[in-house]
């Protein structure tokens, strides 16, 4: 964890919202790391996006009131389970239904009285992993693909996320790809890594590769703890690297975003 230089004007806070709890720090963008111990809430039940912004507003006053923390009207970057247009949430994945077409960048700018940005958790996490991670100084199109319930992944080209890329969905041999590759489809089908390898993640890799010549894929998900079981299998030709950052890539990513602002200065759609 990066203490950060105290003089630092690139603190922002960063919010991670998930299934089972939401997550913030406050992320010194020089170094790409945490000041400090990260905030945990349980998420709440319902996961309403009320009950979400309450607690994250929760989360926000207490990094808030820590020292060192950034001025209190800077921007707060947060990610979401779920597709997001300009500010406004498109599916309900992992997370209450009331969240689709719900405008979480506005409601959070009211309670919260500061510019909100808001991303989907994957773009996030993968655009932390290029600046800081296994993708730093790559140029051209990085693909960062996380292997869990789904898959998920953030396409990012020198430096600059193109949003939501789901490239789990993609078609392949009749099938939704992530229904055949992902970490729990292996699970399901109790395959070997051997056999998931050569018959589920070589197939779609292959096929990605095809789609957008990249120059490095970075690997994440709870699976990527064994890649080396895996990664060795496959035949690309594109280097693969496995994902650094862990689990504090959302949160380093939602104050990225946030910083650079690509939403609006309001929050608002």
């Amino acid at each position: 964890m990066a203490t950060g230089s105290p003089t630092s004007s690139r603190r922002v806070i960063g919010i991670d919202v998930g299934g089972t709890g939401v997550k913030g720090g406050i992320v010194d963008l020089e170094v790409g790391d945490l000041v400090g111990e990260r905030f945990r809430i349980p998420t709440p039940q319902p996961a309403t996006p009320e009950a979400v912004a309450e607690v994250i507003r929760q989360i926000v006053a207490e990094l808030q009131s820590r020292e060192g923390a950034p001025a209190p009207d800077s921007p707060v970057g947060v990610i979401v389970p779920s597709i997001v247009k300009d500010g406004v949430t498109l599916l309900a994945a992992n997370i209450d239904p009331t969240w689709v077409g719900a405008n979480i960048a506005g409601l959070l700018a009211e309670i919260l009285n500061r510019p909100v940005a808001a991303l989907n958790d994957a773009d996030g996490a993968g655009l932390a992993e290029t600046l800081y991670g296994a993708g730093k100084d790559i140029d051209g199109t990085v693909l960062v693909m996380t292997l869990g319930t789904g898959i998920g992944s953030a396409l990012i080209v020198d430096g600059k996320l193109v949003p939501n890329a789901e490239l789990g969905h993609l078609e392949l041999h009749g099938h939704d790809a992530e229904t055949r590759a992902s970490a729990t489809a292996r699970e399901r089908d109790d395959l070997s890594f051997k056999k998931w390898a050569s018959k589920r993640l070589q197939p779609y890799f292959e096929h990605v590769e095809m789609l957008f010549t990249p120059s490095l894929f970075i690997i994440g998900g709870g699976v990527s703890k064994k890649a080396d079981k895996f990664l060795p299998l496959l035949e690309l030709n594109t280097p693969i690297k496995v994902a650094q950052l862990r689990n504090n890539a959302g949160i380093v990513g939602a104050a990225l975003w946030a910083e650079g602002d690509a939403v609006s200065t309001t929050g608002e759609a």
